[in-house]
């Protein structure tokens, strides 16, 4: 049997039905909208995992679909081969301003600074304290196009040391598990990696303060939502969480 709804109520039911409607479109749009991707140099892991929890409870209209980590040179050359990604994060400005020539990104913003360490196994086996020792060593390194990798070079030509490494790693995340793995007598990498893996331990070397890599970071395209997140990353509680994770500020340059 066929129910006849009174007139008042099947306006009621339509109008709602539309509302409905327009409200899940509405909705569906701003989401869209409102979701960014970010590529972060592989050193950057541990603190953008904490930053974008806090970022994601300060600011639920944004929405996070992906954090790609790896070497700012892979993540820079993923973006001019038409990656789609709204924030950009690098370990250094050259990698930064290979994307920001090709007018991909635009007045990055530096918010940390790093500096070099030797890794070695918890145990040290090969007895490594300086950097004269990793000419002797089973030494791994990043790539010299990798920003650890371009630190590195200037750390040891700095020092007047030759190594020759067993690899060469394109970010500092492989480096260092292969040196907690025991793959490697020693090798380097950024000191706020170390704190990360208890395997390692690390060893300060004479003038690695005067090697500084410097952070930039900056949004791709007009995506508001990836402002917001750039602007929460230079914050105070951005830096703040920066500095927990022991990087220094962002007005360090060398």
């Amino acid at each position: 049997m066929r129910v006849r709804w009174p007139l008042a109520l099947r306006c009621t039911v339509l109008v709602t039905a539309t509302s409905l409607a327009l409200t899940g479109c509405s909705a569906s749009n701003k989401a869209a909208g409102d979701s960014i991707s970010i590529a972060a140099a592989a050193s950057l892991q541990g603190a953008f995992e904490q930053i974008s929890e806090e970022f994601a409870a300060e600011h639920p209209e944004v929405q996070i679909t992906s954090i790609n980590y790896d070497g700012s040179s892979t993540l820079a050359t993923q973006i001019l081969e038409g990656a789609k990604v709204d924030v950009f994060a690098s370990a250094d400005e050259r990698n930064m301003s290979e994307v920001t020539k090709a007018g991909l990104g635009k007045n990055p913003v530096t918010f940390a600074s790093n500096t070099l360490v030797i890794a070695v196994p918890q145990e040290n086996p090969a007895n490594i304290e300086s950097l004269a020792d990793l000419a002797n060593a089973t030494t791994i390194l990043c790539a010299p196009q990798v920003p650890c990798g371009a630190a590195s070079q200037r750390l040891l030509k700095a020092s007047g040391v030759e190594v020759t490494p067993a690899s060469q790693e394109q970010n500092v995340t492989a480096v260092l598990q292969k040196v907690a793995a025991g793959e490697a007598d020693a090798g380097l990498v950024y000191a706020t990696d170390v704190g990360q893996d208890q395997r390692v331990a690390a060893i300060v070397p004479q003038g690695a303060e005067d090697i500084v890599n410097s952070y930039p970071i900056t949004t791709l395209g007009e995506n508001p939502g990836a402002q917001t997140f750039v602007d929460f990353v230079v914050g105070e509680r951005g830096q703040a969480i920066m500095a927990e994770h022991g990087f220094g500020t962002g007005q360090a340059h060398g």
